[in-house]
């Protein structure tokens, strides 16, 4: 008993030591903005920095008051601050914005400002652009980040550039309070400052001029020419960027990049006085004939075009194009008709046929393959919104979804088709029992894989249907299953999230896509070549289109069935000059 007492009387006095201790604590005094006031609402205190500078360090407390940071305490910025400065002789040491704004801090980290600093040279900080005890949102007309304020903010230390700003095109607009008018941020970033002086071509005319210059809005608003940046990458110094030219001329190589002017003004880089010595920084020796020249011409020009140029562009162009359509078109009608006499001729030529597909087989056979084509299209048209194929269907999203849809639909439709065709047919469950893989079809495979890499001089002798057949048939089924499956999910997905997860239906959506992908590469690699491009077959295997295939070649590919079919049904092969394999029911 007296143990366990004392146990329990340890445990209580520190229980109220603990107490004790949060209460001190609690009480102990905190630095106060009155305390620190005290010596900074002196409008004549200062200090001489390293540089030798005498600094201000007085709190204007009304502007302190209108600030962003009117709710912070004087400690909450200066956390080093404490009683005794100033007479620990320390120096307040800078303030850490990135205790509230990591991610400006971070993207100002990598800036050419915050990279210089990391270097110990000279650079702005935060405060040289926000302010310091008076900071305010940009959007304040006395913030000096204001879009009016901004050139005279950065020529504090960009002296030049900002006097060059304030006379070009931009610096007028922007002075005439219009604010879609580039400043220093808009073509530099905010934080993560770039110097765009070794910046690559297609940078500069891509991702900075082109944010206004090809915006059709303000081309609208401000009456702009709508064709700059495409004709511009359609220029020799555009495509030369777009294929990684560094040394390719970008849009300030001409126009300038602060001081731009319009070609009308003396003073401009493209005035006619200046355009020998502006080409002539590339091209030395340049005459006035060749920097005269249009560098954005538009090709397909109006035949009212504003020069001479312009308009013997308008009529070479219209002639070319006569001239290609007659000549190209002729040529072409020419040689598909010289093809197809020669292909009717080659087939007339062959000694027999066999039927190989019935009518009902090429109807199915019609049906799928129709229905995966649009279905092909329409999906990567889908998928990829901004490619050449989308371009091409036109830029109704709603009439590329639905005919994808519609496509879907038939696909399915051929695959229940199907279904009950090999069910409720003779034919049809002959047709599933010849395509059931066997154990021998392996032993076809190996024998195949040994003949064609050379290590075997004997084909493998095949049924009505080999391992090749097999395999492809199986994987039309399977991913007839899988797309119906996932594309119906993804359609009615309101309904699916009924009963499954939302992750569900994106998990759908990516094995949708990339069995469309496998499907549409097979088909191309796999079933192309055996059905076109073959040189036994080619130009086409014609079973699917009139259901026959020569004989002979019917008796090199599928020798096996030749011999059971003739023994088995020898009045049921068609007679041409030589006698063929029978017919396939």
């Amino acid at each position: 008993m007296d143990n366990g007492r004392r146990v329990a009387g340890c445990r209580a006095a520190a229980l109220l030591g603990f107490m004790l201790a949060s209460v001190a604590a609690s009480a102990a005094p905190t630095l106060r903005d009155s305390d620190c006031l005290d010596c900074h609402s002196d409008k004549t205190l200062s200090k001489t920095n390293s540089a030798g500078r005498e600094v201000s360090l007085f709190v204007d407390t009304a502007r302190l008051a209108a600030s962003v940071h009117r709710t912070n305490t004087c400690v909450s910025c200066h956390a080093d601050v404490t009683f005794k400065h100033p007479d620990d002789n320390r120096p307040v040491q800078p303030v850490q914005c990135a205790t509230c704004h990591g991610r400006a801090t971070e993207s100002y980290s990598a800036s050419v400002h915050g990279m210089a600093l990391k270097a110990g040279d000279a650079a702005a900080a935060c405060q040289d652009c926000h302010g310091s005890h008076d900071i305010l949102p940009s959007e304040s007309p006395l913030s000096p980040l204001y879009f009016s304020r901004q050139a005279k903010t950065c020529g504090a230390c960009h002296d030049q550039e900002a006097r060059d700003l304030e006379a070009s095109v931009h610096g007028k607009a922007t002075a005439a309070g219009k604010r879609d008018a580039p400043v220093c941020t808009d073509c530099h970033s905010e934080h993560k400052i770039e110097a765009l002086k070794n910046s690559s071509t297609l940078k500069i005319s891509r991702e900075v001029c082109s944010k206004c210059h090809a915006s059709e809005r303000l081309n609208t608003k401000y009456n702009l020419p709508d064709d700059r940046v495409r004709t511009f990458f359609e220029s020799y110094h555009g495509l030369a960027a777009e294929y990684g030219s560094t040394v390719a001329a970008n849009c300030g190589s001409c126009h300038g990049y602060h001081k731009i002017l319009p070609s009308s003004d003396p003073d401009s880089t493209i005035n006619r006085a200046h355009l020998v010595d502006t080409c002539g920084k590339c091209h030395p020796g340049d005459s006035e004939k060749f920097a005269f020249g249009r560098i954005h011409v538009e090709i397909a020009a109006k035949k009212s075009g504003p020069d001479l140029s312009s308009r013997i562009n308008w009529y070479v162009r219209r002639i070319y194009l006569a001239l290609i359509f007659t000549t190209i078109g002729v040529m072409f009608a020419h040689n598909v008709l010289l093809f197809l006499k020669k292909t009717a001729a080659r087939h007339r030529a062959e000694a027999g046929f066999v039927l190989r597909m019935s009518l009902a087989q090429r109807w199915q056979h019609f049906v799928l393959a129709a229905s995966f084509i649009v279905l092909a299209l329409t999906g990567f048209a889908l998928k990829f919104p901004d490619s050449w194929l989308a371009r091409a269907m036109g830029s109704s999203e709603p009439f590329r979804r639905w005919t994808h849809r519609i496509a879907g639909i038939l696909l399915l439709a051929a695959g229940v088709w199907h279904l009950v065709y090999v069910l409720s047919t003779r034919e049809g469950r002959r047709l599933v029992k010849d395509l059931f893989p066997v154990r021998q079809d392996v032993a076809d495979a190996w024998q195949a894989a040994r003949y064609l890499a050379g290590a075997s001089d004997t084909k493998p002798r095949i049924g009505r249907f080999g391992y090749a057949e097999k395999m492809e048939y199986w994987a039309v089924v399977w991913g007839t299953l899988i797309m119906g499956a996932t594309g119906l999910m993804i359609w009615f997905k309101i309904d699916v999230t009924r009963f499954l997860p939302r992750w569900a239906v994106e998990v759908a959506l990516t094995i949708h896509y990339y069995e469309a992908v496998l499907a549409c590469l097979a088909i191309v690699v796999w079933h192309f070549y055996h059905v076109l491009f073959d040189p036994d077959v080619y130009p086409l295997n014609r079973a699917c289109w009139d259901g026959r295939v020569s004989s002979e070649w019917y008796g090199e590919e599928h020798p096996l069935d030749r011999e059971t079919l003739k023994k088995a049904m020898p009045s049921q092969i068609e007679q041409g000059p030589a006698a063929g394999p029978p017919p396939q029911k």
